[in-house]
């Protein structure tokens, strides 16, 4: 049996057997558009994560004591500083992306957290579409590009 001879012959590698042609697969993007683009952390996205994991880690699969429940909306409280519109939009995209799912009733509770810790109500649909949206994006496959 002979070796693979390989020769360049412009944009054909040939070899003693079969002729292969190369292709490059040149992803094209926006840089304003991609996140770890931008020059600093957005301070909301920030408070957004702690927002989260606050939430999270006080959220139980049970109800709350009265302790546990006012420490957790202190807690919420003090982190969003005023910021209803972050609570909401936190609690909307939980909900909405919850779902269906085999945590919702953990969910349910974390937002009832945002809730009480004082949510805007009228932001809540718009956000719980949104996690409604996300939810059905993460479920598709992934794009092919051949």
């Amino acid at each position: 049996m002979t070796p693979h001879v390989l020769e360049r012959n412009r944009n054909w590698v040939t070899s003693n057997r079969n002729r292969v042609h190369l292709a490059f697969i040149v992803p094209v993007f926006d840089p304003g558009q991609v996140s770890q683009d931008r020059r600093g952390p957005n301070a909301d996205r920030i408070l957004v994560a702690q927002i989260t994991g606050t939430a999270r880690r006080h959220a139980r699969w049970r109800d709350l004591t009265a302790d546990e429940k006012t420490a957790a909306i202190a807690e919420l409280t003090e982190l969003a500083v005023g910021r209803a519109d972050l609570l909401a939009e936190v609690a909307g995209v939980l909900e909405g992306a919850s779902e269906g799912r085999l945590d919702e009733p953990f969910a349910r509770r974390a937002v009832q957290l945002f809730r009480l810790a004082g949510a805007d109500e009228t932001l809540l649909p718009r956000w719980t579409a949104e996690g409604r949206r996300r939810a059905e994006a993460a479920r598709l496959p992934p794009p092919r590009y051949c």
